[in-house]
């Protein structure tokens, strides 16, 4: 497992982390804590505009380990999947853009006043399809994000590294895993299904689950300040050969989003070197 008690390298800041900033506020407080990676999510660098967006990411030569996202294939019919389809085409353009290693994809919900979960699952599918040979063209991976079980309805029907793995098996290259502790940490079969899906994992997320959990959304905690055996996690992730950044993704309406942004950049340097 990698060393990260004197290694900053490794640490990418994911925009949602410091919601209040701007694409250009995130690039100057990653600079000014000496953090060399970040993670942004697609408003941010659509009110940079995309062309002034590339061309400060590069200027300030800012790896970006992922565009936070796209995806949410379903809909309640043709017409609304051909929309999401060409959002998620924008999308892979920004990727593009800026430089991303990948463009991170969560697989959405089941439709408005459907209770298809089977019909969801192929919409999925088929959506992943549609939009891969775009991406490859593009040379953007896509890395499909399966959430927590309790977002299976609204957000995210792919909810297991395994469904994850099986779409990766069968849609094939240009497709791999996002890997975010906060969905997957609770998984009874999580070593078994993190070996199987091996060199998929292509961008990998921490944070902490609080206790109590006051927010399902909202309510992340800071590495270290919940119950998820981190580098126990981690130590899985690098056996598969995950060589890349580590992403710090923190939704906290009600603590870290209220704090002073260069204080949270403090906070998640140091707890990437003593807890992840």
């Amino acid at each position: 497992m990698r060393d990260l008690s004197n290694d900053s390298r490794l640490l990418a800041i994911n925009s949602a982390t410091v919601k209040t900033w701007t694409l250009e506020q995130l690039v100057d407080g990653c600079a000014r804590a000496g953090i060399s990676a970040i993670a942004p999510w697609r408003d941010i660098v659509q009110a940079a505009g995309l062309q002034k967006a590339g061309k400060l990411i590069r200027d300030a030569q800012i790896d970006v380990s992922c565009l936070c996202r796209g995806g949410m294939f379903p809909a309640a019919d043709a017409a609304g999947r051909q929309t999401v389809l060409d959002d998620n085409k924008r999308a892979v353009d920004e990727a593009a853009a800026i430089g991303a290693r990948c463009l991170v994809l969560i697989a959405g919900g089941l439709p408005k006043g459907s209770k298809d979960l089977g019909g969801a699952h192929a919409q999925v599918r088929d959506g992943l399809a549609a939009l891969l040979p775009y991406a490859r063209a593009a040379g953007v991976p896509l890395a499909i994000e399966p959430l927590h079980p309790m977002y299976a309805a609204d957000r995210a029907c792919v909810n297991t590294l395994a469904h994850a793995t099986d779409l990766c098996d069968e849609l094939g290259e240009g497709l791999g895993i996002a890997y975010d502790v906060y969905h997957v940490w609770w998984d009874p079969d999580l070593a078994a299904q993190t070996q199987r899906a091996g060199k998929r994992i292509i961008t990998y997320h921490v944070c902490d689950w609080l206790v109590p959990t006051k927010d399902l959304l909202l309510d992340r905690g800071m590495p270290g300040d919940g119950v998820i055996d981190l580098r126990h996690i981690r130590a899985m992730v690098e056996a598969t050969g995950y060589s890349g950044l580590i992403d710090v993704e923190i939704f906290s309406a009600q603590d870290w989003w209220k704090r002073d942004p260069d204080e949270v950049l403090r906070t998640c340097l140091k707890r990437h070197r003593t807890v992840v």
